[in-house]
């Protein structure tokens, strides 16, 4: 198959991001991801870790990772994230609810509209780590993440 002329010229060089820890870890640049992603959840005390019980509802979890390119096809940054694999979550015992924040594109395209009526300069930002400060009612146990188990505690969740 060949790519058409209208493509962007990151498309022909395209490599496919890793879909899991062994195919990463390998490469410097997404260990570094990695790195800086599990940093930021201990810093941000994410997680405390406990002896791992058989009457607890254990969830995996694993990295996804991204390219970030820029307009012109040229690599940014690596993005490695550590996500819960939610899917064995029971309803009422791990979790009651569920809620992600978004933005609607109507109150994007109003804000683009007052910035361009007032003159105002736009920018870009690209958070690193957000994280939602929220207290949660459920006490979730997920296993220690791939590559970053501790040495000292590894039956602990």
């Amino acid at each position: 198959m060949t790519k058409g002329a209208d493509e962007p010229f990151h498309a022909l060089n395209a490599v496919a991001d890793p879909t899991c820890y062994s195919q990463a870890v390998g490469h410097a640049h997404w260990r570094e991801a990695m790195d800086q992603e599990f940093n930021a959840l201990l810093h941000n005390n994410t997680w405390r870790l406990v002896p791992s019980q058989p009457h607890m509802n254990i969830i995996g979890c694993k990295w996804v990772f991204r390219t970030k390119r820029s307009t012109t096809g040229s690599i940014e940054h690596y993005k490695a994230r550590l996500v819960a694999k939610g899917f064995n979550q029971v309803v009422g015992e791990d979790f009651f609810d569920t809620y992600s924040p978004v933005v609607k594109p109507t109150t994007v395209r109003m804000l683009f509209s007052l910035a361009v009526s007032n003159r105002w300069t736009l920018r870009q930002l690209d958070v690193h780590n957000a994280f939602l400060n929220r207290h949660l009612e459920a006490t979730i146990y997920m296993k220690q993440p791939p590559g970053y188990e501790d040495p000292t505690m590894p039956g602990h969740v």
